[in-house]
């Protein structure tokens, strides 16, 4: 480009920036409602550009103070204390639904690691809490939680020891510690922090398609609400560029003037959103999402992807315009567009969903076992299937409304407000039936490939709801007597496991022996007769290492593979003359349970440090928060108890990872579109004020045009919805075709998505009624 086309384009944006900011009172209006539209999405954009940031920085928070766990369980049994060692115990639990981080920490050394975000170690007795947790306890939704935490509060974690504002987490000073460390409750540290680099983790080819399609389409919404927030007033800028005509300028000149004036606008829209982005920066500290929260300091855009999107957005305002002025003539006595425009072609509108699924076409039957998914193949396809939205739903919207008749006064106020500006109400439209379209298209996936990521854990929780499991040296039947006694337990069952061999030293042939009392026992197995002393057996008569352990009368040793380690550690136990053998229950507590079987008081009194003891408990359904009630009575008996609910299924976590990001998501971009779509709304009511005006002052009832409003939304968001509707599930298809996963459409939930966008639409237009009423007067009338 020569270097006079250079300067003159430079004069005629510099002029078109300098009407959006001299043009008097209604340039500023549409300056700032310009401004506050591509803000929002500005701010939405920065807000995912830091989202990574965000991430990586939990993570490194998380690992940065990982202690239990960090030095093998067998080397940590053998550790000796030293000035720099500490003893930490994990005493992690949950308290209605909400997890908790617990420590209890025992200095062993003036030079003991201080834990992330502590000043100094709480004494025994004493806690450190966090902000959140502090709140909790204070508030009377912490009454049952305070019973659990018998420890006074000395003092608030710092922001480097938590990973987000909203975290529970406590640690509390203890003794005694030392004794009690078994490599994987209760460790020995030296410091906090992963021992090694882990290595990265393969990601299943689906989940990176879940994250990819997710990203686009949560900010396919936003790149569209940008693009209609551009051209809010046009129709009165075209007649100030007429005006500009009438004075000598060329067709080209006010096409590049007006570019000038998006141009301004788009980067008022940047300081807008990013004074937008600062301000919900902030707010993110105090709100939850999921049980996610993260500090202001996370999120920090990373600088490329910012540099970016500032680069991006103003470039997209200018193009944006000048695709729009395109079909319109702007000569010096006014605007053609005011006459009967042309029919918009249908042809090439539908090329775009066209060319989207044939980019999505060769990689049906990918996934887990058949390869990689092309990411920009995939990028592209969605965006093009989405980006058809937009160009088909003005042609829909134009077609419909041509074709409407006669009505009542309100009914033939839209339809006629529509006729002649149907492309402005498409606009409105195109970002909601956007994002319905690729909310449904992403809940058939994750409805789709769900089940390839939960998995069934075999429990029954119809048996038991509750399973504690009991740290060595805690006696398994006081415990559970205890438990039984329990406010919200109904029952207690008292299960422990061990091994046993059949020789010392390095023994070849070992089974497994469970033990508990005749009633625990019977949860496991049929049994007809059982007394304290009795010893069974149970497993598949195939199985001849067990048939030649459970000889009767026969000598096995506990804890055999440690023998060799220290001589004469094994505890021998013989067998009673009589072992019988029982079956396993159809529905019983534990699965697949094999080998010997025996009551208390068959085994050696030694053999009880080798029993990994387990408490299964039934709640009592009547009592209010019975969950928390059993767990405040095993912290009661030993705060090293830890406690599981038991869930029938659970989910890979970087699934679950991926689909709290997508509700996280979700719920910005709802927000963003019921923001965005109240300040269209207004534009379009401020561009008709004059109008309204008239029309209530030649006798027309407000009702009247309150309806008329309602229908003029009412009508394209319908179109929308519907139009949005088969693009959803035609790209849900599709992209369920890529993963080889059987199509099927949950029409329950994908009306449900559709119907949260109707009532998206429903309240803002409830929201804009009041300034339709204030602009409904004469004085509107009023000129200079």
């Amino acid at each position: 480009m020569s270097s006079p086309v250079v300067r003159q384009w430079y004069r005629d944006l510099a002029m078109g920036v300098r009407f959006t900011f001299t043009g008097g009172r209604e340039g500023w209006v549409r300056a700032l409602l310009t401004a506050v539209g591509v803000g929002l999405g500005v701010a939405l954009l920065l807000l995912t550009t830091a989202i990574p940031n965000a991430l990586a920085t939990r993570e490194s928070r998380s690992a940065a103070r990982q202690d239990v766990g960090t030095v093998y369980p067998d080397d940590n049994m053998k550790s000796k204390p030293t000035d720099k060692s500490l003893v930490v115990a994990d005493t992690d639990t949950e308290y209605r639904y909400r997890e908790i981080r617990g420590r209890l920490v025992q200095p062993e050394g003036a030079n003991a690691p201080l834990p992330p975000g502590l000043r100094k170690f709480p004494g025994p007795g004493e806690m450190v809490v966090s902000p959140a947790l502090a709140e909790l306890l204070k508030s009377d939704e912490g009454k049952l939680l305070r019973d659990r935490l018998p420890y006074e509060t000395v003092g608030t974690i710092g922001e480097a020891g938590l990973v987000g504002p909203k975290e529970l987490a406590y640690f509390a000073g203890a003794t005694g510690l030392a004794e009690r460390i078994d490599g994987s409750v209760v460790a020995r540290i030296e410091k906090f922090g992963p021992p090694f680099e882990q290595p990265e983790e393969r990601m299943d080819p689906i989940l990176i398609l879940l994250t990819l399609v997710v990203f686009t389409v949560l900010l396919m919404p936003v790149a569209v609400f940008i693009a209609t927030a551009v051209r809010f007033g046009g129709e009165r800028r075209d007649r100030r560029l007429a005006a500009l005509r009438l004075v000598g300028s060329d067709s080209r000149m006010t096409r590049r003037i007006a570019a000038g004036e998006a141009l301004a606008g788009a980067v008022l829209g940047l300081v807008f959103g990013t004074v937008f982005f600062l301000i919900g920066r902030e707010i993110a500290g105090s709100v939850q999402v999921l049980n996610v929260s993260v500090f202001p300091s996370y999120l920090n855009p990373s600088p490329v992807l910012a540099l970016l999107v500032a680069l991006a957005v103003p470039a997209a305002a200018v193009a944006v315009t000048l695709f729009a002025l395109r079909g319109v003539v702007i000569e010096p006595l006014g605007v053609v567009r005011t006459a009967k425009p042309a029919r918009r072609r249908l042809w090439w509108r539908l090329l775009l969903p066209l060319a989207g699924l044939a980019l999505l076409y060769p990689m049906i039957g990918q996934g887990s076992e058949n390869g990689e998914f092309n990411e920009y193949m995939v990028i592209g396809g969605v965006v093009l299937l989405l980006f058809g939205i937009t160009a088909l739903l003005p042609w829909v919207v134009e077609a419909f409304v041509a074709r409407l008749g006669s009505g009542a006064v309100s009914w033939q106020l839209a339809v006629r407000r529509l006729q002649l500006s149907s492309g402005s109400a498409a606009r409105m439209v195109n970002g909601i039936a956007v994002a319905v379209a690729g909310a449904i298209a992403l809940q058939m996936l994750f409805s789709g490939v769900e089940g390839r990521f939960t998995k069934s854990t075999g429990l029954d929780t119809t048996r038991a709801q509750m399973e504690l499991t009991l740290p060595q040296g805690v006696s398994v039947s006081a415990v559970g007597e205890k438990l039984k006694q329990a406010k919200g337990a109904d029952t207690a069952t008292a299960l422990s496991t061990s091994t046993v061999a059949g020789t010392t030293g390095d023994p070849e042939d070992v089974t497994e022996v469970t033990v508990g009392d005749c009633v625990s026992l019977r949860e496991i197995a049929n049994i007809s007769s059982c007394r304290d002393g009795d010893v069974f057996l149970m497993g598949s008569p195939d199985d001849p290492t067990t048939l030649k352990l459970a000889t009767p009368n026969r000598t096995l040793y506990f804890d055999p593979s440690y023998s060799g380690d220290t001589p004469g550690a094994e505890v021998a136990w013989k067998l009673p003359g009589e072992v019988k053998k029982v079956t396993e229950r159809t529905d019983s507590l534990w699965t697949a349970v094999s080998g010997l079987m025996a009551t208390p008081g068959a085994l050696p009194a030694k053999a009880e440090p080798f029993l990994y003891s387990t408490v299964y408990v039934r709640t009592d359904p009547s009592v209010p928060d019975a969950l928390d009630e059993v767990r405040n009575a095993a912290v009661a008996i030993d705060p090293l108890i830890r406690t599981w609910e038991w869930r029938t299924t659970r989910q890979v976590d970087q699934f679950t990872t991926i689909q709290t990001g997508l509700l996280v998501g979700a719920t910005a971009v709802l927000v963003l579109i019921g923001a965005s779509l109240l300040v269209s709304q207004l534009e379009q009511l401020r561009e008709r004020r004059k109008l309204l005006s008239a029309l209530v002052a030649f006798g027309t009832r407000r009702r009247t045009l309150g309806l008329s409003v309602l229908w003029q939304t009412a009508i394209p968001i319908a179109l929308g919805l519907i139009i949005a509707l088969g693009f959803g599930v035609t790209l849900g298809a599709v992209l369920l075709k890529m993963t080889s996963t059987p199509v099927a459409v949950d029409w329950p939930n994908v009306l449900a998505m559709t119907g949260i966008g109707a009532g998206v639409v429903l309240v803002v237009t409830a929201l804009s009624m009041p300034p339709l009423i204030r602009l409904m007067r004469p004085e509107g009338l009023r000129t200079e």
